[in-house]
């Protein structure tokens, strides 16, 4: 089974180079690794050359899903494996991605997660990548989306659905998620598969996660169940998740009232109590991997995550409720329904 690797790329030389080491190491004779250089302005170019990759460009910045589309144009694999350039695979990952597909007929996609190791040090880093790992490292293995960090799909199927739409995510947000969404609408399986891994170098501050958390996923992520009329109850919005962020801000509107009645001090306090309760695995598994200083730290980091998305939720729901409309795109130039890609072998 032939593996093409499609690897998307903007102004990241640094970690390309890891990635890419990681690839060759692992790679079968048959595979090929894709490079797209996504309109790069620093030497990212000229550095993915030097990894023995192909290399294709595109000639301006368009987004990870116009250059993993523009990728799967070139590739010549049965399997479209897309990986990110900050993410480094974990040497099994290939063969993971083979067994699982020649065993499963009838699969057609699969991905991982972040391993347990992020690169990255801080709270606000460490905290963000052990979220993601825990996070798929629970979720249920017949998948309802996709992520397109460490995720495989048969070229055939990727063709049928039109591909990653670049026309409405221009820039890096919830396009592999949508692609997901119709993969499952036209009775394709996705499985997530928690063997599957490899180790996240992105760091993190805490601007950098609340807006790209903001913009470019708990918004586009509403409009898009709105859009669809159905509530994931798995990974990040599984029944646990969707309570938390309700009983986090209700702590908020509580402990705001009770500097006028005291006594809602104590519905305020059980309710946090229960966000304690409901996510006590997550902050265990916090304490396992770093301590208790850290673990502690990570509490507030996560009733913040509830409490932005939450909002970000309503915020879009009273949108859609007073227009009577709901768009998903973020590129201007598409239509509400979004363009869908056409690729040819």
């Amino acid at each position: 089974m032939r593996i093409s690797i499609v690897v998307p790329v903007y102004n990241n030389s640094t970690d390309l180079s890891e990635c890419v080491a990681a690839l060759n190491a692992s790679a079968f004779p048959d595979t090929e690794i894709i490079i797209v250089d996504d309109g790069s302005t620093d030497e990212t170019a000229s550095v993915a050359v030097t990894t023995g990759a192909r290399v294709v460009n595109l000639t301006r910045n368009s987004g990870p899903a116009a250059a993993r589309n523009h990728g799967a144009r070139h590739a010549r694999g049965e399997i479209l494996f897309f990986v990110d350039a900050d993410v480094v695979l974990a040497p099994d990952a290939l063969s993971r991605i083979e067994k699982v597909f020649q065993e499963q007929p009838d699969l057609a996609a699969a991905f991982g997660s972040y391993d347990a190791r992020p690169r990255a040090s801080g709270v606000v880093s460490q905290y963000r990548n052990l979220l993601h790992h825990f996070v798929h490292q629970n979720g249920k293995p017949e998948a309802t989306t996709f992520w397109a960090g460490c995720g495989a799909i048969r070229r055939s199927v990727f063709e049928q659905v039109g591909g990653f739409d670049e026309k409405r995510f221009s820039r890096p947000s919830i396009e592999d998620i949508e692609l997901g969404y119709r993969l499952r609408e036209a009775g394709h399986r996705i499985l997530l598969d928690k063997s599957l891994q490899g180790k996240h170098l992105k760091r993190w501050n805490l601007f950098s996660v609340i807006r790209t958390d903001l913009l470019h996923r708990a918004i586009p992520w509403s409009r898009l169940i709105l859009e669809n009329g159905k509530v994931p109850t798995d990974l990040n919005l599984n029944g646990g998740q969707k309570t938390s962020a309700a009983l986090v801000a209700l702590v908020v509107v509580l402990s705001t009232l009770s500097t006028f009645w005291p006594e809602l001090l104590v519905p305020s306090a059980l309710a946090l109590l229960g966000v304690f309760f409901l996510n006590r695995k997550l902050y265990a598994f916090f304490f396992r991997q770093n301590g208790l200083l850290f673990a502690l730290a990570c509490i507030p980091l996560h009733m913040l995550y509830f409490l932005y998305s939450g909002l970000s939720y309503f915020y879009v729901w009273i949108g859609y409720h007073c227009s009577g409309t709901v768009a998903i795109q973020t590129n201007p130039e598409s239509d509400k329904k979004g363009t869908r890609v056409r690729l040819e072998p």
